[in-house]
């Protein structure tokens, strides 16, 4: 047994009925020639031998009595491969709409917490040989960086599967304990786990104060920071439907504009996601004055840590300067802000946020999202941010599934209360995939923000083109 750490347990305390906590994968593959119907099988018997590259496959949470305690996981003595892997198919014409509306019917609905927390979906119904996996796992097992990696470890080099040795001692499922032995341990943990807390309070109080005091000196601007945001149509109260689009820009292209303007990938990546929002908000007559705040998730993970131990995560507050109507210049105020984000970021310790959430007392913090969700509060205050965009660099070589050609890899994501879209970028081969998760109801017309992303790459491009003009005429 083993007990879920504070910031995965986070993940779980925030999950309501219209706020899922899971994140996933739409992966587009081309089928190995002759395998016709029978690629689920080829899938599912590749799995099977991968089981033990992971533990989040087999083990389950066991919630506490009276939630006194976060849970512990288990090794599932239910486990039901079965359950998990399904094979479905997309209606004629199996075009990517009817493909991304089944999608997000899928990621609508919540995982059984009574399971290990994660599904996988072989669909079929794509034209010419195509066939697609989207997966969705719990956010309290994994980051982005782990999810990766998990990914990766059912995926091959070359179409031939590698061959994977089995584990050095066979899997053995655990009985799953009485709620009198759950509370024993519980007691025990109520015991230590305060003293720990305790000796950590010296470290968080000192993180804050340092923090503070950065933010206070006149040397340099005060950093970026939650609640500063306008309000905007993406900042609501959610329901439980989501809606969801793809695209890809080429890698190339944000590299070349990386080495033209001295930015970084991600800063370019950031100028594309504020110039589609502006415009998309300026079509719509909603365009703030006050620039959108956007949330980016960053891997704090110590290098040569174990990527299969759950989450590892903090965030910086970036301005997207989307008052700023000249490309160039937004990419210059984002830069600025990104450099400060960094910087402000640097002052807390990457062990801060696990310290704040050694805290968190389960029953109050469930209840809270609870009542938070119900009553709506997130329409009636300010937002924290405005849109939460994740950069997520991924294997530059060809993978494949089962023998089939990883073709396309799509990030999935989660909507928060008062938070309505979410843009995950990842990068494969010579590609930069574009995944946009959002409430049914907050961005209604998704496809439309998703063609203004490749818009916003061409206009940076544009008046790079244009600024450059009159120095080679000179």
């Amino acid at each position: 047994m083993e007990r879920l750490k504070g910031i995965d347990a986070t993940f779980l305390y925030m999950e309501t009925p219209s706020n899922h906590m899971h994140v996933g994968m739409l992966w587009v593959l081309r089928k190995p020639g002759g395998i016709g119907t029978g690629y689920f099988g080829a899938v599912r018997d590749l799995i099977e031998s991968r089981l033990h590259l992971s533990k989040t496959y087999r083990r389950r949470l066991i919630p506490v009595p009276l939630d006194i305690d976060h849970p512990i996981w288990i090794e599932d003595p239910d486990f039901d491969l079965d359950f998990h892997l399904r094979h479905i198919a997309v209606p004629p014409p199996g075009d990517r709409h009817k493909l991304l509306e089944q999608v997000a019917r899928l990621h609508s609905r919540a995982l059984d917490r009574t399971r290990p927390l994660w599904e996988m979906y072989v669909i079929e119904g794509l034209p010419d040989d195509q066939v697609a996996v989207y997966i969705k796992i719990h956010h309290c097992c994994i980051d982005g960086i782990s999810g990766t990696e998990m990914m990766v470890s059912l995926l091959d080099f070359t179409p031939e599967p590698r061959h994977v040795p089995p584990p050095d001692k066979p899997w053995v499922p655990e009985r799953a304990p009485t709620d009198a032995e759950i509370l024993l341990r519980a007691s025990v943990h109520g015991i230590v786990t305060p003293l720990r807390s305790l000796r950590r309070l010296p470290r968080v109080i000192a993180a804050g104060v340092a923090f503070g005091r950065r933010a206070l000196a006149r040397r340099e601007p005060v950093p970026t920071a939650p609640f500063q945001a306008p309000r905007t149509p993406f900042n609501r109260a959610l329901t439980p439907h989501r809606r969801y689009a793809v695209g890809e820009v080429s890698l190339d292209r944000v590299k070349a504009l990386r080495k033209a303007t001295g930015a970084t990938v991600n800063d370019i990546v950031l100028a594309m996601c504020a110039g589609a929002l502006r415009r998309y908000l300026q079509t719509a007559g909603e365009l703030p004055d006050k620039p959108l705040l956007a949330v980016c998730p960053v891997s704090v993970r110590a290098e040569g840590t174990d990527a299969g131990a759950s989450n590892a995560v903090s965030a910086m507050f970036v301005s997207l300067a989307t008052d700023i109507a000249d490309p160039l210049e937004r990419l210059e105020a984002i830069r600025a802000s990104t450099v400060d984000a960094k910087e402000a970021h640097k002052a807390l310790p990457a062990s801060a946020l696990t310290n704040w959430a050694a805290f968190a007392a389960p029953l109050v913090a469930a209840q809270a999202a609870r009542l938070y969700s119900r009553y709506k509060v997130a329409d009636l205050h300010r937002p924290p941010y405005n849109v939460i965009i994740s950069n997520v660099p991924g294997p530059p070589f060809a993978l494949y599934l089962a023998g089939a050609e990883l073709l396309h890899s799509y990030p999935i994501s989660l909507a928060v209360e008062g938070i309505g879209l979410n843009i995950t970028i990842m990068s494969y081969r010579s590609e930069v995939a574009i995944g946009l998760t959002a409430d049914r109801e907050v961005v209604p017309d998704i496809e439309r923000m998703m063609e203004l992303m490749p818009e916003a790459l061409a206009e940076l491009e544009a008046a790079l083109a244009r600024k450059a003009k009159p120095a080679r005429s000179a």
